[in-house]
C-alpha cells in the first residue's frame, strides 16, 4: 500500500493544526527556516541535497479519502480539520540554497513562507528528505576529495531500505560519483550504471577457470573478473589466462587492499596486463580512500560508509517557526536556542574566488540587501546564496532541479573552499559564519 505524501507527517504536526484551526491562530502568516545548529561532529562543510525531492514533496503534498477517514478514526483529527486537509494544497513561497552548494551551522538552506496551517504540516517530510540526501552527499563528496579523481562506483543499494537506495545512489552521483549499481537510481536520474559480478557467481561454478570464461564468453574482455574468492595470485593468473592481455580490470573486495593491490599490479605487469585497471571495494569510507592513496589503484567501489552517510545518518537539519505576522520568533531552550527572524544569506570571496565567510542576516530583504551594500568594504565579494523556488504555490525556474547542474555546481563550491577546508581530519569548519542583524536606516 502506498500511502500520500502527507501520510509521511508525523501526528504531532496534526495536533498543532487541529489546535490553530480552532483557536483562530491557523491561517497567520509565518516563515520556517531549515537549518543545522553545527555541522556533524568531524565535518567541515556540507553539501546541500535532496533539493528537487523536498520541493516535488512540498507540490504534492496532501491525503486521500480513505486516509482522512483513517485519521478520523484513530481521533488524529476532527471533522473541521479533516475538511482543510482534504483541500490542502501549498499556495505559500520557497527559497533556498540551490542544491549542490555547501552549506555551515546556521546556513538557512530553505525558508518557507506561508500560513502556519500549511507549513507547519511540510516539516517532517522536509526534514526526511533533506537530512537523509545531504549527508549521503557530503559523505559521497568527502570520498571523492580522497580519491584525487579516482572514479568511485556506488554501490550501497543491499545496506539500505530500498527507496533509500535510490536517493543514496543519487546524492552520491551529484557528489562527484561516478555510477552506481542501483538499476532504479540509473533509469530513474540518468545516472551510469555499473556492476560485474559477487563471489555467487565464481562459486556456482566447478572452479574459477570455468566462471572467468563463461563470463568473458559473455561479455569479451572488456569486463572485470572478481579475482579474490580463492587466492587472489591464482585467480590473477587464471583471469589473465581467460581474458588475455585486453582484460579491462579486476576486482579485490577483501583483505589488506593496499598490498593486496601493489602485489596485483606487479603481477599484471608481469603477465603483460599494463592495461588492466585494478577495481577495489570492501567497506571503504573516505578515510580508506585516503589510506589508499598511493595503492595502484584505478577504481573505488564503496557501499555501506555512503548510505550511511558515513556514519553520520542526517545532517542534523531542524525546521524552526521564526517569525509570525512579521514579528520575529526564537526558542530559547538551552543548547536548542534559535535565532528569530527570517534570515538572508551571502557567501563572501576574495577576488581570488576563494570563500572567505558565510553571512547570515536578520531582517526584511530589502533591510539585508542595504546592509550588505554598506559592508562592501568588509565583503567586496558576496554573493546571495538563495534562490526563489516556489512563489504563491508555483514553481519557478531555480525550483526546477537538474543533477547535472547541481552536481557542477558542487564541484564549483568545492573548488570555492580554501584548501585547509577540504581536510578530513577534525576542524572549525571551512569557512565562519557570521551572524547579523541588519540596521533599520
Amino acid at each position: 500500500m502506498t500511502a500520500s505524501i502527507g501520510m509521511l507527517t508525523d501526528r504531532y504536526e496534526l495536533t498543532m493544526l487541529t489546535a490553530a484551526l480552532r483557536d483562530g491562530t491557523a491561517h497567520s502568516p509565518c516563515v520556517f527556516e531549515v537549518f543545522a545548529r553545527r555541522l556533524p561532529d568531524g565535518r567541515r562543510y556540507g553539501v546541500v541535497a535532496g533539493t528537487g525531492r523536498a520541493l516535488e514533496a512540498i507540490m504534492s503534498f496532501g491525503f486521500n479519502a480513505d486516509e482522512l477517514q483513517w485519521l478520523l478514526a484513530a481521533g488524529a483529527v476532527d471533522d473541521a480539520t479533516a475538511k482543510f486537509l482534504a483541500g490542502y494544497r501549498f499556495s505559500g513561497s520557497v527559497e533556498g540554497y540551490p542544491e549542490g552548494e555547501v552549506f555551515f551551522g546556521g546556513s538557512p538552506i530553505l525558508t518557507v513562507r506561508a500560513s502556519f496551517a500549511e507549513a507547519v504540516l511540510l516539516e517532517t517530510v522536509v526534514l526526511s528528505i533533506l537530512n537523509h540526501d545531504a549527508a549521503v552527499a557530503t559523505a559521497a563528496a568527502r570520498m571523492v576529495s580522497a580519491a584525487h579523481d579516482r572514479p568511485i562506483i556506488e554501490m550501497g543499494s543491499r545496506r539500505t531500505h530500498e527507496t533509500a537506495a535510490m536517493a543514496a545512489a543519487r546524492a552520491a552521483y551529484l557528489a562527484g560519483f561516478a555510477s552506481t549499481s542501483n538499476l532504479a537510481a540509473g533509469r530513474t536520474f540518468g545516472i551510469p550504471t555499473a556492476g560485474t559480478v559477487a563471489h555467487a557467481f565464481t562459486l556456482l561454478h566447478e572452479n574459477e577457470d570455468t566462471a572467468f570464461r563463461s563470463q568473458v564468453s559473455m561479455y569479451g574482455p572488456a569486463t572485470t573478473l572478481l579475482v579474490d574468492t580463492y587466492d587472489i595470485t591464482v585467480g590473477i593468473e587464471r583471469a589473465v589466462a581467460a581474458a588475455g592481455p585486453e582484460l579491462a580490470a579486476i576486482r579485490i573486495d577483501s583483505g589488506d587492499l593496499g598490498v593486496l593491490a601493489h602485489q596485483a599490479r606487479r603481477q599484471l605487469d608481469a603477465l603483460g596486463n599494463h592495461n588492466t585497471k585494478i577495481v577495489v571495494s570492501g567497506d571503504l569510507d573516505e578515510y580508506a580512500i585516503a589510506g589508499l592513496a598511493a595503492a595502484p589503484v584505478d577504481v573505488y567501489g564503496a557501499g555501506t560508509a555512503v548510505v550511511t552517510g558515513s556514519g553520520e545518518p542526517t545532517a542534523g537539519f531542524v525546521y524552526k517557526l521564526v517569525e509570525v505576522g512579521g514579528r520575529p520568533v526564537a526558542k530559547r531552550s538551552e543548547n536548542k536556542s534559535t535565532s528569530g527572524g527570517a534570515k538572508v544569506a551571502w557567501r563572501a570571496h576574495r577576488s581570488t574566488g576563494t570563500a572567505t565567510d558565510e553571512i547570515v542576516m536578520t531582517g526584511t530583504p530589502d533591510m539585508c540587501d542595504r546592509e550588505i551594500e554598506r559592508r562592501r568594504d568588509q565583503y567586496p565579494n558576496a554573493r546571495r546564496m538563495q534562490q526563489p523556488m516556489i512563489i504563491d504555490g508555483a514553481v519557478t525556474a531555480e525550483g526546477v532541479v537538474d543533477l547535472e547542474t547541481s552536481r557542477h555546481r558542487l564541484r564549483d563550491a568545492l573548488r570555492a573552499l580554501p584548501w585547509e577546508g577540504l581536510a578530513l581530519s577534525r576542524g572549525e569548519p571551512a569557512i565562519p559564519t557570521q551572524m547579523v542583524t541588519a540596521s533599520a536606516l
